[in-house]
């Protein structure tokens, strides 16, 4: 999967946060949404203008982030 295809970030949008196909839901919220235990299935449920695709994309997104974070305390 290619992230960069899905993940937005507008400066004027929600403060320039990363932003799912250029809509106002944050990768933060996304995340945020999973870690509170809620399912694929039920963001998709709440959000129909979401993907798993989209969800996918936002922990593909916290993965390369974390792995780049990761790189420059080294």
């Amino acid at each position: 999967m290619n992230y960069h295809n899905i993940i937005t970030i507008e400066p004027d949008k929600r403060g320039g946060k990363p932003c799912i196909r250029r809509m106002r839901i944050t990768i933060y919220d996304v995340l945020g949404w999973l870690a509170e235990g809620m399912s694929f299935a039920e963001i998709l449920d709440d959000f129909p203008e979401l993907t798993e695709e989209d969800i996918k994309a936002c922990l593909e997104f916290a993965a390369d982030r974390e792995h780049r974070l990761v790189a420059r305390v080294r």
